[in-house]
């Protein structure tokens, strides 16, 4: 394999985005890091980046794995919950040795705009994303999609029981039918989105009336994709990507599957996960690396074909059993508004009485 040295940031991309061209030294990955990358791990001398990640280690630690062998790039992690991360972050302020961010959601990463804590991309690598997939600062791009759908066991609900929209779900025919994943990040994301879509009257009667419908608290996306295969609740509101992973999984046959709600719906939000570079960090090259490194194609394939998840970057296509993006898309939704609006949103749950049930 030909070794290559990428001595310039536009050069280190061009490298990354075609990996067989750097290459040297012993292979040493294996498992999903070994689907990122199959060639020869490189030693680029003591170069280092470190970064703060709100999305989860068993996802993104092989990708952090194959980078630091196709580049030689050494990796330090501080694994965590986004919100969590990005108020960490600014309470660190110019004290904080993170030097890249990556978040499940761009609202965390529009608290850090807010904040002055985030630097603007390399244009190289926001070149790898269309418009819509990043900030209109420059501050962020997105490297995987999240659809929101609601997840039904299908001996429970037939096709002429399911709702077009998340508001019909306040209907008295639903009544006790529905689990909200009320704790969990995607859904707090969720919410946050449709308060700003809405506004805060509109959002806090429908998560009201949910909850004077009998709607059902669980702790997560994927306990509810459970609970309505195993029958314990009809439906549920959970990201895309748990069921197609779940039925991967199953040796018997899956009994819950997602709908899709009407493609306007705020219910088929697209929720992107983000990248970005601290203003404080003394390495924006590698970080800058790095961020375009999760742009590969190699690595937008990973996404897509590990996870399910929708790649955002690179001219990968979807996965073929995943429905076409025609829903309530990036473009829509003003991300960059959206960084103050956690604590507002978290309060307006809790008011709900939803943690209760």
């Amino acid at each position: 394999m030909a070794t290559r040295t990428c001595s310039t940031l536009a050069a280190a991309v061009a490298c990354l985005l075609t990996a067989a061209a750097c290459g040297g030294g012993s292979t040493s990955l294996d498992g999903p890091a070994a689907s990122i990358f199959d060639g020869d791990c490189v030693d680029a001398g003591g170069r280092s980046v470190t970064i703060y990640s709100g999305r989860t280690q068993n996802l993104i630690e092989p990708v952090l794995d194959a980078f630091t062998c196709e580049t030689g790039i050494e990796i330090a992690v501080r694994w965590g919950d986004s919100v969590d991360l990005a108020l960490l972050l600014g309470e660190e302020g110019e004290r904080s040795r993170a030097d890249v961010f990556l978040s499940r959601s761009p609202g965390p990463v529009g608290f850090l705009e807010g904040e002055g804590l985030l630097t603007p991309l390399a244009p190289e690598v926001l070149d790898l994303v269309s418009d819509e997939n990043r900030s209109g600062q420059g501050t962020w791009v997105g490297f995987s999609g999240r659809k929101r759908v609601l997840v039904r066991n299908v001996d429970l609900v037939g096709d002429d029981e399911l709702p077009a929209s998340v508001f019909d779900l306040t209907d008295p025919r639903y009544e006790g039918q529905v689990a909200i994943p009320a704790t969990n990040g995607s859904f707090v994301d969720w919410f946050t989105v449709f308060r700003d879509q809405y506004g805060d009257e509109v959002a806090t009667e429908w998560l009201d009336d949910m909850v004077a419908n009998g709607a059902r608290p669980y702790a997560n996306n994927r306990s509810i994709v459970d609970a309505v295969n195993r029958g314990e609740i009809e439906m549920g509101l959970v990201n895309h990507y748990y069921t197609f992973q779940e039925a991967a999984a199953s040796a018997d046959g899956l009994r819950a599957a997602n709908h899709e709600l009407a493609d306007d719906d705020i219910g088929s939000l697209l929720i992107i996960t983000a990248a970005s570079v601290t203003s404080m960090s003394e390495r924006t090259e590698e970080a800058n690396e790095l961020v375009a490194y999760l742009l590969s194609e190699p690595v937008q394939r990973y996404f897509s074909d590990e996870t399910f998840e929708y790649p955002l970057a690179a001219g990968v296509e979807p996965l073929d059993i995943l429905p076409p993006l025609t829903a309530l898309e990036i473009g829509s939704v003003d991300f960059d508004n959206l960084g103050g609006g956690f604590t507002i949103t978290n309060e307006i749950i809790e008011a709900s009485g939803i943690l209760d049930g």
